[in-house]
């Protein structure tokens, strides 16, 4: 598996380079080659988790934190069929090299859960929902600096990659929306499927996870409503992701890390 890993996290890292041209030097990224290096990555990636687990799901700590990185850097390959969304990848292609890079050889070995399909529906569907909010969650931030950009009548060449300003700011509640639907989904075959909550550690999991669905809910009915844009959308965007973030790695943190538990 090892060749696969450097493979992956050369190709992570070249991607991210070619897409970091305009900042680097001045000149147009190549942005067709760049992306098709970052498919390659991801699909390096992905064989790397499955032959390393031998198709299982390994959801520990660091195993996750990899396997959601590449969920997202697919999910942005995706994204920008629709939208040149590319841009991301300079922040998002390194981050996932880095937390491959750390799972295989920094991490300690781990053995993954035997789960039926029902709960690895619920986790692919939650993955799925994580991976776009996190895209949402990210477009928020680059919306801010955006924004100030405009008003400094200064954009930098990064930034102008991405889309317009509403374009952006659009792009980020579909993902919202479907993340939202997504969570939702996951809650409802988390209740179905998933038993015995307080001998798995799940109560905290479970009570942030409604939370955050709350607070993207909240959102999406203040869009709808009320027209909410601008730092109020922002705002609740990061902050619904943080409370996601503290529900499934917050969480793992404690009890994996800290009290040496399987959670």
């Amino acid at each position: 598996m090892l060749p696969l890993t450097f493979a992956a996290i050369a190709l992570y890292l070249a991607a991210a380079a070619l897409l970091a041209r305009p900042v680097l030097d001045g000149r147009e990224a190549p942005r067709a080659a760049a992306l098709g290096v970052a498919t390659l990555a991801v699909l390096a990636h992905a064989s790397e988790i499955a032959l390393a687990h031998r198709g299982a799901l390994d959801l520990h700590f660091f195993a996750a934190l990899s396997l959601i990185a590449c969920v997202i850097a697919a999910l942005t390959l995706i994204v920008n069929l629709w939208r040149p969304v590319a841009a991301l990848g300079v922040i998002l292609f390194p981050l996932a090299a880095a937390l491959l890079a750390v799972d295989v050889f920094l991490a300690p070995p781990t053995t993954p859960l035997a789960l039926d399909w029902q709960i690895k529906l619920h986790v692919t569907l939650a993955l799925l929902s994580y991976g776009l909010l996190s895209i949402a969650a990210l477009l928020a931030l680059l919306l801010t600096f955006q924004e100030r950009s405009l008003r400094r009548h200064r954009m930098p060449a990064f930034l102008a990659a991405l889309p317009p300003l509403t374009l952006t700011e659009g792009l980020m509640f579909r993902l919202i929306g479907a993340g939202f639907a997504l969570l939702s989904l996951t809650l409802l075959s988390g209740a179905l499927f998933v038993t015995n909550l307080f001998d798995q550690h799940l109560v905290h999991k479970t009570v942030l996870s409604i939370l955050a669905w709350l607070v993207f809910g909240v959102l999406l009915l203040g869009r709808w409503r009320w027209g909410w844009r601008g730092r109020q959308a922002v705002w609740l965007t990061l902050a619904g992701m943080a409370v996601l973030i503290l529900a499934f790695f917050g969480s793992k943190f404690v009890l994996e890390l800290l009290l040496r538990r399987s959670g």
